[in-house]
């Protein structure tokens, strides 16, 4: 009896550890295959763009919240949507937004309760919560605006080689794809999702709009508004990309000698907000009952609040003072 159940108990064990591997290798590749992910990029890029029809758009609103029923059901009911995928595509993190959601979450939740627990006040302790629930968003609107820099740092060059392009006989379909695959990303990544939805039956109109709208870049602008003017009016699309090209890094350059201009506002800014702390902190090591009654008197709390008031009146009242649009 025992020598029949051995072979039988080996096979078993096989089979599980067969239908084991099996089962988390269909696991990776549904979830974590550089196919899947691939797609999932492609899908949140034609989402952020927002040329898509209805039955579509529920299909991406399905694919972005695809974490379980009551997870749908509970992000379903979020207000502007599209609006906040498209921030995370335009980011360039790779958060779905139950990610985004989750993290802006247990931010909060740890400032909240991590406060409570040190012996802080709820009111005080709701707002290091909000504050805390902000460190994700800061985070990503930071990745935003340094993948923009860096977008139309490298723009110029992109639609020089698209003018090259077109000046060597290429159709435009077939220059955005030469761009996508010589520029390096992001340009290249956003220029490649152009030619695919172009590739894949979007017409070259709609694919050009959906790119201003996931880069919100006023030299992409020019350069999206040129070619659509350009395919109704017809022209040589070859020079006027040469022109928007030159137009925009003189435009950078400018805007590199206005930071440098202004670097000394900035500088002095910066050194004005810092300089009541440091002034404080100095004190405080000095005479530490002196300058303790600033927190413990009544009035002393009252001059700290309109202190803190007017640092920020003039922090933002400085900020727009030194920021120059070009």
């Amino acid at each position: 009896m025992g020598e029949t159940f051995y072979p039988i108990a080996l096979l078993l064990v096989f089979v599980a550890v067969y239908a084991a591997s099996e089962a988390i290798y269909l696991w990776w590749h549904a979830t974590r295959s550089p196919e899947k992910q691939r797609m999932e990029k492609r899908l949140r890029m034609i989402s952020a763009g927002g040329t898509v029809g209805s039955g579509e758009m529920s299909v991406l609103k399905r694919r972005l919240t695809s974490n379980g029923p009551a997870l749908d059901r509970l992000i379903g009911l979020l207000p502007r949507l599209s609006r906040i995928d498209r921030f995370l595509v335009q980011s360039g993190a790779e958060w779905s937004l139950p990610n985004y959601l989750l993290y802006t979450a247990s931010f909060a939740s740890v400032g909240f309760f991590g406060s409570l627990l040190s012996g802080q006040p709820t009111a005080v302790a709701a707002m290091i919560a909000v504050a805390a629930g902000m460190v994700p968003t800061l985070y990503l609107a930071h990745r935003r605006g340094q993948r923009l820099k860096r977008f139309e740092s490298l723009l110029p060059e992109a639609l020089d080689l698209i003018g090259r392009s077109l000046r060597a006989g290429h159709a435009l379909p077939s220059a955005l794809q030469m761009a996508g695959t010589e520029m390096p990303d992001p340009v290249g990544e956003e220029f490649r999702q152009t030619f695919d939805e172009i590739n894949f039956g979007i017409s070259a109109q709609d694919a050009l709009q959906n790119l201003a709208r996931r880069v919100p870049s006023t030299d992409l602008g020019f350069f999206v508004i040129a070619v659509l003017i350009q395919r109704e009016s017809g022209g040589d699309l070859s020079e006027i990309l040469s022109n928007i090209s030159g137009i925009i890094r003189e435009r950078l350059k400018l805007f590199g000698k206005v930071r440098a201009l202004s670097a000394e506002g900035r500088f002095s800014g910066i050194v004005l907000m810092l300089l009541p702390f440091a002034t404080a902190a100095l004190l405080y090591l000095i005479d530490p009952e002196f300058m303790s009654l600033l927190w413990t008197d009544s009035t002393g709390i009252a001059f700290m609040k309109g202190g803190l008031l007017f640092m920020v009146i003039g922090a933002v009242w400085m900020s727009r003072i030194v920021r120059i649009r070009v």
